[in-house]
């Protein structure tokens, strides 16, 4: 039978389908926890606990979870994306840097908009892409080549582009950018590349820029005088992951990553500020109001690019505002939100590189624990304890959940070699002592000690685990927890895994045959929930059983 061209269109997604949405206003985005049908930005919403009040599917149910529909990218890069989904639409990205409309319910494709991204582009670790930001009718995406591109919801159409920095000179954008009132704030990846790491804030209608702030001070702003001399012109400090924004302070908070070099400290003595560090920013000026450092002088490329989330716990007999924070050096840390005080701070996987850590929390460094020329076996390994993929905080359970790698180090060598634009600039190189991709047998046979991934739950009043979930592989997963106390995660291995929230237990697993690598996330479609994860180079759909 001959299929109509017309109807040939509209099973492909064409401009001639319609998408009807009510438009996403900043009130909509700041109370998203009204809608938990939707999911309206990369953690779900500002304070990043990556948590859903949808409750249809539970413990007791959740074994009865059926595939819905596969979306499968047109890439074989790593799918570190997580999707929103605004009234039955969902937007998401496929490397390097497009986007994707679909129907949540169904998966059909309603559009596709290619960034054709510039050849100019550098990355270092995977062309990825991990997600986009709706204000209005507007889609907003950050492209591989340092672009970032507002595109009609409806069609796909673009509106403005503007350049945000220099692709050749090694930046780029990956991450969700993040929409605060009328503004679409991003931070540019490229650390390794000796990049000024900066974050940046665009009008969201028109694309101009609107505030900047460098992560590297220059040696006549504050904290300058924590780089030697003109080491800050390329001191890396990139960004990676979308931050968090507290709307009572107007702050906006975001994770700093390695300071560059990454494992030759020698050019750059000094804390080498906002390295390592979150940083908290006025919304509407991009002015500093405080910064806490988790690892000064990094020289193990220990990323603080971890999503920041804000909850308000029991501390000490009083409810307290908090930042909680699964550090990619191995400590988990509970600051106050509003003024950046050190509260807590605990190691939760094995760490080797540091005695502890002081009555301000910074790390009393182990002697002879640094990068040689010869290599320093240290824990954790280059991969870190944990890394960016989400953690989740659950305000029924009142226990913060994060992926872990434990038992796991690497041998930090060190190198010299001098900053060249667009080249890397990475001072080394790490070996790790067990390979990172086991193949099944060797999976199987892996022993404890030499690491391995885990979901775990941390109590933030004390830091004390409440409970492990142990994996056979390590993980890149990120974590989804619901109303109904079950959570969602994965591993390398490729098993899509549901625990409960409260014990660890693990309830249902699917394999899926790829590694996943991205956060959960659900919303529900005419009063059906659905969870959707990525593996491989797929995102898989799952619902109840009807």
């Amino acid at each position: 039978m001959r299929i109509p061209a017309l109807l040939l269109l509209c099973i492909a997604g064409s401009p001639f389908v319609r998408i009807s949405s009510a438009q996403v206003t900043f009130d909509r985005l700041l109370n998203s926890a009204k809608e938990p049908q939707n999911w309206l930005s990369y953690s779900g919403s500002y304070n990043g606990q990556r948590y859903s009040a949808l409750t249809q599917i539970t413990p007791a149910n959740v074994k009865n979870l059926d595939l819905q529909w596969v979306f499968q990218q047109r890439s074989l890069e790593k799918f570190e994306a997580t999707p929103i989904v605004v009234d039955g639409v969902m937007y998401t990205t496929q490397a390097p840097s497009d986007v994707v409309a679909l129907d949540a319910a169904t998966g059909r494709i309603f559009w596709t908009y290619s960034a054709n991204v510039s050849a100019q582009s550098r990355t270092c670790c995977g062309r990825i892409n991990r997600g986009v930001a709706i204000l209005g009718e507007l889609v907003y995406v950050g492209t591989i080549d340092g672009r970032l591109i507002a595109l009609d919801a409806k069609t796909g159409k673009p509106v403005w582009k503007v350049e945000v920095a220099k692709p050749e000179a090694g930046y780029s954008l990956m991450h969700a950018p993040l929409i605060i009132k009328d503004k679409v704030i991003v931070g540019t990846a490229g650390g390794e590349y000796g990049i000024r790491g900066f974050i940046a804030a665009y009008d969201a209608k028109t694309g101009k820029e609107v505030w900047r702030f460098y992560t590297i001070p220059a040696p006549d702003e504050p904290g300058g005088n924590s780089w030697a001399g003109d080491s800050w012109k390329h001191g890396g400090a990139p960004v990676w992951v979308t931050g968090a924004y507290d709307a009572e302070t107007n702050l906006t908070f975001w994770g700093i990553g390695n300071p560059g070099p990454d494992w030759n400290g020698d050019k750059r003595a000094g804390d080498n500020l906002y390295s390592d560090s979150v940083v908290a920013l006025d919304a509407d000026t991009g002015k500093l109001k405080w910064h806490y450092q988790f690892t000064p002088h990094d020289d193990f490329d220990f990323d603080s690019v971890q999503v920041p989330v804000l909850g308000e716990i029991d501390w000490q007999g009083k409810p307290r505002k908090v930042m909680m924070w699964g550090n990619r050096n191995g400590f988990f840390y509970v600051l106050d939100r509003t003024s950046g005080q050190y509260l807590l701070g605990k190691p939760f996987a094995k760490v080797t590189w540091t005695t502890g850590l002081d009555e301000r929390g910074r790390p009393m460094r182990q002697a002879n624990m640094e990068p040689t020329a010869a290599g320093t076996q240290i824990y954790p390994g280059n991969l870190g304890a944990t890394n960016w993929y989400s953690p989740s905080f659950s305000p029924k359970t009142g226990l913060f959940y994060l992926s872990v790698w434990d038992n796991y180090s690497s041998v930090y060598g060190k190198s010299d070699g001098d900053y060249v634009e667009g080249r890397l600039y990475m001072g080394g190189a790490p070996r790790n002592i067990v390979p990172l991709l086991m193949q099944p047998a060797a999976t199987l046979n892996r022993r404890e000690d030499e690491g391995y991934g885990a979901v775990r739950a941390i109590d933030p009043k004390t830091g004390e685990r409440k409970w492990e979930f142990k994996m056979a592989d390590v993980t890149d997963a990120g974590i989804l927890t619901t109303a109904s106390d079950v959570l969602f995660s994965g591993g390398r291995d490729g098993n899509f895994y549901a625990l409960d929230a409260k014990t660890g237990a693990l309830l249902w697993t699917k394999s899926l045959g790829g590694p996943v690598a991205s956060g959960p996330m659900s919303y529900s479609v005419a009063g059906r929930q659905y969870v959707a994860i990525s593996a491989g180079t797929s995102l898989y759909v799952y619902a109840l059983k009807q």
